[in-house]
């Protein structure tokens, strides 16, 4: 299989300007290029680009993903929003990183798969699009995709046994639907995200009525900015900037943590999990394989039943569809040679059906396809 690498950088915030747009073009004369979008993809060859300068300059997200086993995605942030020292908590494996730029905060997660991914990569395909809404939710001080990241190294081994995981983020246990893709794209084990999620209580509701008091105990000059704010649209993050500042205001602190888990402790109990998911498997599997052998044994006995009504109709019925001598009229035949044999075995006449049998074989010895079936069916004497 060539070499593929595909490569798509998002701007969110602002789009790019006619001047920004001609700067990209010079690095690729064939890549999409839009005021919201730069994509291209390579068979031979490499980006000329620099991802990160990119990043830093013009784009708020960033996916990359090769047919050898690597995926990639960064996101940029207000610094504002997500504070770098909130961050590098989570930031003490290799597949997560982050670093400030300017007033931003810049993330980027990667997760290699040496054995290569196997499927092929759709030019433009809608990945970035399913792992873009983690932004917004990061910007509004969900940190779970920040967690996800750290479980993943832990995943991978980049941690010691006895190494504490980071807090541990409400909401681990219903994610949303970008967290899932998320989750999916950094090869995350579900059972692991499972085991951590016993200790990551549910995300607190902000309904109606807690935006009610929220708003009501706002001053008339806070009101009109924040109203001004959303109409205009000129502030990209005020409704993330509004939900951080409501939930620090109305949601009760959650209770208090409990003690951290070690890495042995989180991947053990998801070998548990895992464990526990097989064996629930193994018995749904062998209950409905059980099902289908007595629904199978219930149908059999009825076509016996109807058999017996007419065995020797079917005895000569079989003569005449070996007479063929065609390979499908043979099938036929051995299928009622089975059930005849079946239904003798039933009335205890095993006997008659095997001498029966046995001088069909010898009427029909120079027939090798049709002892083949015989053989391979289990009714050569």
């Amino acid at each position: 299989m060539s070499e593929y690498q595909y490569y798509e950088f998002q701007a969110i915030d602002r789009p790019l300007t006619d001047d920004e747009q001609k700067t990209l073009r010079r690095y690729s004369g064939r890549a999409m290029i839009t005021a919201t979008r730069f994509v291209n993809s390579y068979s031979y060859g490499d980006f000329r680009g620099d991802e990160s300068e990119w990043m830093a300059k013009y784009f708020d997200a960033f996916l990359y993903m090769a047919n050898w086993g690597t995926h990639r995605l960064m996101l940029r942030l207000p610094g504002s929003l997500l504070p770098l020292e909130s961050v590098r908590r989570y930031c003490t494996g290799e597949t997560l990183s982050a670093r400030a730029a300017g007033k931003h905060v810049i993330l980027d997660f990667r997760s290699d798969n040496e054995g290569g991914d196997g499927d092929w990569i759709e030019d433009d395909n809608d990945t970035l699009s399913l792992l873009v809404p983690i932004r917004s939710e990061l910007a509004a001080g969900d940190l779970r995709a920040l967690y996800i990241a750290w479980l993943c190294a832990a995943q991978n081994g980049e941690f010691d046994d006895d190494d504490e995981e980071p807090p541990c983020p409400p909401g681990l246990g219903k994610l949303s639907g970008a967290l899932e893709a998320f989750a999916e794209f950094l090869r995350v084990d579900q059972d692991l995200i499972g085991a951590a999620a016993v200790a990551s209580p549910d995300l607190p509701t902000i309904d109606d009525n807690v935006l009610c008091r929220w708003v009501a105990a706002l001053s008339d000059r806070e009101k009109t900015e924040l109203l001004v704010g959303l109409i205009g649209g000129g502030e990209a993050h005020l409704r993330a900037e509004t939900l951080v500042r409501v939930r620090r205001s109305c949601v009760p602190d959650a209770p208090a943590a409990a003690k951290p888990r070690a890495v042995r402790e989180l991947l053990a109990a998801a070998e548990n999990r895992a464990e526990e998911r097989r064996r629930q498997e193994a018995e749904r599997a062998a209950g409905e394989k059980a099902r289908r052998e007595r629904e199978e044994a219930a149908a059999r006995e009825i076509r016996l039943n109807a058999l017996a009504r007419r065995e020797e109709e079917a005895w000569r019925q079989v003569d005449a569809l070996i007479a063929t001598k065609q390979p499908k009229n043979y099938d036929e035949a051995i299928v009622l040679l089975r059930d005849l044999r079946d239904l003798s075995v039933r009335a205890g006449r095993q006997i008659k059906a095997r001498e029966r049998i046995a001088r069909l074989q010898q009427e029909h010895a120079s027939k090798p396809s049709l002892m083949k079936r015989l053989r391979e069916a289990g009714l050569q004497s």
